[in-house]
């Protein structure tokens, strides 16, 4: 019995249904599991009914795919660190992009023969192969920068900016004469310039900005679905890939409006390298000395503290200190003190980075706080613990207007009365940008490595 056209929007719609709770439930980091488990069973869902759909007639190269795809992803899932999480979401971001080019030139290949491909069809084809085409040259890119294979600094170059409006204008006009005449060399031509263009729009892209590049990626993914529905006639893909993108395009404005930048300037600007030219505040501090600290003396302030507030950054993910930053909150709790984390919106690699290792090391929902909630509260906490952050707790941000990163709202532990940074070396951040907080006077730096600062501090605390 051949099931109804009916049957299979239906449950494509319960499907969607599905991925629409999972995205809901992403939205906080107290129901995240609910909404990962709901958007699992909604791709389960989605699979099993595309396996039986009548157009599916030869199962072998599915399932070879499943099976790749299955194995590669186990184990992935088992050997990926939090430390890698973002890169390997730009190199997921990277497939979808390619999935989509192959496509819509498999796509063309298979029915320009046959002549049934419209004028519809023409633009669907045109569209996926350059959404695609800039996301994956784009992840690509941004990949290489977080696997520290790319310098993070931006790579910006005299007249960049008319070359990128010259191959768009030639994209457009190569797309028109596709669209006129089926001719399969423009296709390849436009699908080269989206592949170059990919490229030239995230090389001058700055470490500071990476946190947004990856959500941009993640929308542009959503698009790329979203086109390839268009091109199979698939409504799931259609419907799944309009919600990827248009979430990752909120975010992705979320994010820029928290690092008060616009996000024609990150696209087209880029944070990091040098500062401006000129002697800058951070330049005449660094003249001034820093101090460090030992971590006995950090102990006992942080026992002897009625209110303790910890900035996680990327440090600790490449220490993999989360669980040791529990067992710190855990004793400072036992102590009577107050602990709470500030969250920045781009600590880390990419969006949610830090909720994500916090969560991972079951520290309380309760404690953890976006910057605008907790902001106001660094003036009346006894001591500040930077693990690992850097750009997101620059006073420069602030204070020096010659910074690259004036004008990003940042969390203000500098009011701390004492601030701790952990810290290996004097290194500058992601951004590449020199930490003007390292030199405040109530500000003291103790290096080494995170996990293990963390855990000295835990056992200097048991032991007092």
């Amino acid at each position: 019995m051949e099931l109804s056209p009916d049957f299979f929007a239906s449950a494509y719609l319960i499907a969607t249904l599905f991925f629409i709770y999972g995205l809901k439930g992403l939205s906080s980091p107290k129901t995240a599991l609910r909404g990962n488990t709901s958007a699992m069973v909604g791709m389960a869902l989605a699979v099993l009914v595309t396996l039986i759909h009548p157009e599916v007639r030869n199962y072998t190269w599915v399932f070879a795919g499943l099976g790749a795809g299955a194995l590669v992803g186990t184990g992935l899932a088992l050997k990926i660190s939090m430390t890698a999480m973002p890169q390997l979401v730009a190199a997921l971001h990277s497939f979808v992009g390619l999935s989509a080019v192959l496509v819509a030139v498999g796509t063309f290949l298979e029915h320009q023969a046959a002549g049934v491909l419209n004028s519809v069809a023409i633009v669907e084809l045109a569209v996926g192969s350059v959404i695609g085409a800039i996301t994956f040259t784009g992840s690509l890119v941004a990949f290489g920068k977080l696997q520290e294979i790319l310098k993070s600094n931006p790579l910006i170059f005299k007249g960049q900016h008319l070359l990128n409006l010259f191959l768009g204008l030639s994209m457009i006009g190569l797309s028109i004469h596709f669209i006129l005449t089926n001719d399969f060399s423009s296709l390849l031509m436009i699908t080269g310039i989206a592949l170059l263009l990919g490229f030239l729009l995230v090389l001058p892209i700055g470490g500071a900005d990476m946190p947004v590049v990856v959500s941009m990626l993640n929308s542009y993914s959503g698009w790329a679905a979203s086109a390839t529905g268009f091109i199979l006639n698939n409504q799931l893909l259609i419907t799944t890939g309009a919600l990827v993108g248009s979430s990752g395009a909120i975010l992705s404005y979320i994010m820029c409006k928290a690092m008060n930048r616009s996000i024609l300037s990150v696209i087209f600007g880029g944070v990091g390298g040098d500062a401006a030219a000129g002697e800058s505040a951070s330049a005449k501090a660094a003249q001034k000395g820093v101090k460090s600290a030992s971590v006995e003396d950090a102990a006992f302030l942080l026992e002897n503290a009625s209110k303790v507030i910890i900035i996680p950054g990327y440090g600790l993910a490449v220490a993999q200190a989360q669980h040791a930053v529990k067992e710190l909150y855990e004793v400072l709790t036992e102590k009577g003190v107050e602990v709470k984390f500030a969250i920045h919106p781009v600590a880390g690699r990419m969006p949610g980075h830090m909720n994500v290792l916090l969560a991972e090391s079951d520290i309380p929902y309760d404690c953890v706080f976006e910057m605008e909630e907790v902001n106001s509260e660094f003036s009346a906490t006894d001591v500040g613990l930077v693990i690992g952050a850097n750009d997101v707790v620059n006073p420069a941000a602030k204070s020096d207007k010659t910074s690259p990163l004036y004008g990003m709202p940042i969390l203000d532990v500098y009011k701390s009365k004492q601030i701790f940074v952990s810290k290996r070396s004097m290194k500058a951040g992601y951004s590449g940008v020199d930490n003007a907080l390292f030199y405040y006077p109530n500000c003291s730096l103790i290096f080494g490595d995170a996990k293990s600062t963390c855990e000295s501090l835990v056992a200097a605390i048991r032991e007092a």
